[in-house]
């Protein structure tokens, strides 16, 4: 009898705490939801949803719609389209792009300046005198298929990884989160494959983040590819949706899908 009275008592605690999680972030979940089925995106974005699980991404984040939230570097704006409408009339959104490389956000304003309007434009990496995100204004700083590109260089072929880290760091609040999506090496593969491949180890995100004082909430596999073994020809880029070999093996690589990626969340302490 004691037995099971304490098994119901177990029971009822974990369904007590399901409930309780479940609750939590319903509204959240749908605020997300309801964003990534926003009528204004692009139908050539959505139809890449099924690769970069948006509402999972970012309700794995925590983003909430009255957060200050950052995107680093948003390019033509996939997830742009997305936070516009979820922080719309409630939070605040930045586009922190690489100095006088606003194109994409630009594009976004001119067609629909009522929802993309407000967003704030600022530099990232930002140079002294360049605008930028105040330091300690961000609830939330996100960061999708970037890392790489700041380890492998620009033109110069400097690694700059560390300055932004460290950029993104000073931006957040105490307490923010840090989200970081890019694709996956495997911990077995040569480091000389970060500096040409497109693809990073989940270990050299993980310490860059951290020698800027981040630390390590979580990792998600939502955004996991096992039919991606990071190898290819031409990098990561051989891969949808940029097909860098063109139509040799289209059929082949368009099976695989886009890449394998880690999803990581770290917090400011």
């Amino acid at each position: 009898m004691r037995q099971t009275l304490i098994g119901l008592a177990v029971v009822s605690t974990i369904a007590a705490v399901a409930s309780v999680a479940a609750q939590q972030p319903a509204s959240l979940r749908q605020a997300i939801e309801n964003a990534v089925a926003a009528p204004s995106r692009t139908p050539a974005n959505t139809a890449r949803d099924k690769y970069r699980h948006p509402a999972d991404t970012l309700a794995f984040f925590g983003v909430k719609p009255g957060d200050t939230v950052v995107e680093i570097w948003p390019s033509g704006g996939w997830y742009t389209e997305i936070l516009a409408p979820l922080t719309r009339g409630k939070g605040t959104l930045y586009a922190a792009v690489p100095s006088g490389n606003a194109k994409g956000i630009d594009a976004l304003k001119a067609k629909d300046a009522a929802l993309y309007g407000p967003i704030r434009v600022v530099s990232f990496p930002a140079a002294t005198g360049q605008a930028k995100v105040p330091d300690g204004t961000a609830d939330v700083v996100l960061t999708f298929r970037n890392v790489h590109n700041w380890r492998m260089g620009g033109q110069d072929g400097k690694d700059y990884s560390a300055e932004a880290f460290k950029q993104m760091y000073a931006m957040l609040k105490k307490g923010g989160t840090l989200g970081i999506e890019d694709h996956r090496l495997p911990e077995s593969a040569s480091v000389e494959r970060e500096t040409k491949s497109g693809y990073l180890k989940v270990s050299t995100v993980r310490r860059l983040a951290e020698a800027a004082g981040f630390k390590f909430v979580g990792a998600s596999e939502v955004n996991a590819n096992k039919a991606d073994t990071a190898d290819w020809p031409n990098g990561v880029w051989t891969l949808p949706p940029t097909y860098a070999l063109k139509d040799q093996d289209r059929a082949k690589y368009a099976a695989i899908g886009e890449s394998d990626r880690m999803t990581l969340k770290f917090r400011k302490p």
